[in-house]
């Protein structure tokens, strides 16, 4: 259950690293663009705003590495709780103010790796 709850931590991280990358420097583009349904437009209009937005993704991904890599296991485990709670509450809020999909992208795979590592825990 351990590994299985290490996988869940790496992979919300990877997905919050790819929504940077979305965020960040795809925005404008047509894969950002088609990712978030959005016109060129109102792309072009909300640049700025979803750049600051994909680095509050990039710091919740950087702490969920930092949870992988530390080597005191019962801070990694207290480091994966926060940051898994804090996408967690991200995906609901999301989810009920900006877009329902969210909640099944961001909120529900927090849920779940969060409940595997109090499991795992």
């Amino acid at each position: 259950m351990a590994v299985l709850a290490l996988i869940l931590v790496a992979l919300i991280a990877f997905e919050h690293i790819y929504i940077l990358v979305l965020e960040m420097f795809l925005w404008t583009k047509p894969r950002g663009m088609k990712a978030f349904g959005t016109r060129p437009e109102q792309a072009a209009q909300t640049r700025v705003m979803a750049a600051n937005q994909g680095l509050y993704n990039g710091f919740l991904a950087a702490g969920l590495i930092w949870s992988l890599l530390h080597p005191d296991a019962e801070f990694a485990f207290q480091l994966q709780l926060f940051f898994l709670g804090c996408v967690l509450v991200a995906g609901l809020y999301g989810g009920a103010t900006a877009s329902r999909k969210i909640f099944i992208i961001q909120a529900l795979p927090a849920a779940i790796a969060l409940i595997v590592v109090l499991i795992a825990g």
